[in-house]
């Protein structure tokens, strides 16, 4: 399981500026507010040709500045390194057994995650607060017992054993048994800032993982602003 919240994408007057000094051609930038008027760039001159945000005030990626970009990405990341400059937050709740791949892309990013170290023991734990939608619930060959939901409603109760017991006594043994014992399906939630080299790098190698938080993931990624800015250099190779 995975969820993605509070997104935001930040930089992009920065990162043309950037992109147009190597050749100093910062007058044929065309981005800007697109109010389908003289005012601004005027719709004919957005992305978007044919764009329903006239007069919203909402900052829009021009044609020409768009036609470069891509031309960079296409390129590789030395010429795409405008990518590096293109800002991602989000609020990410997933597995631990997800962040410990995830934690693979360290280059560009910093993340503040919920403390477990601090605060494993402020809530009852509950099947929810697991990913646990493939395991089984049912399985001929096994008893009860043995099933993977009840092995996991079983550590629940035990996790929330010592979490009682610990919280009554403050005797630090208590709390190793929640710390020792916690599976990584555990979900836990991080804020991240990342930006759009370090997502086409993950949208490159993970889209089709075994993982299903991966793939959801990349799939997320298709719906960012500009994506294809992110995504071309595989769709170029899937062509």
């Amino acid at each position: 399981m995975i969820k993605i919240e509070n997104f935001e994408v930040t930089g992009w007057d920065h990162v043309i500026r950037g992109m147009r000094n190597p050749m100093n051609s910062w007058d044929k930038s065309d981005s800007g507010i697109c109010k389908g008027g003289d005012d601004g760039i005027g719709c004919e001159n957005c992305v978007d040709c044919g764009c329903d945000h006239s007069y919203d005030q909402s900052w829009q990626l021009g044609k020409a500045d768009h036609e470069l970009m891509m031309k960079l990405a296409k390129a590789g990341s030395v010429h795409g390194k405008f990518r590096r400059m293109i800002t991602v937050y989000m609020d990410i709740v997933a597995p631990l057994y997800w962040w410990k791949e995830f934690d693979t892309y360290k280059v560009g990013t910093v993340a503040n995650s919920c403390s477990t170290m601090h605060k494993i023991h402020a809530k009852e734990f509950t099947l929810e607060d697991f990913s646990c939608e493939h395991l089984l619930w049912s399985d001929n060959n096994m008893s009860d017992e043995d099933i993977p939901v009840k092995v996991m409603e079983n550590l629940i109760y035990v996790l929330n054993h010592y979490r009682s017991v610990f919280l009554d006594t403050k005797d630090k043994t208590h709390w190793w048994q929640m710390i020792q014992l916690l599976p990584s399906s555990y979900n836990q939630k991080r804020t991240v800032m990342l930006n759009y080299e370090v997502l086409s790098n993950i949208y490159q190698y993970r889209r089709e993982h075994k993982l299903d938080e991966w793939r959801e993931f990349c799939q997320w990624i298709e719906q960012l602003p500009y994506s294809e800015i992110v995504t071309c250099n595989v769709r170029e190779k899937s062509d």
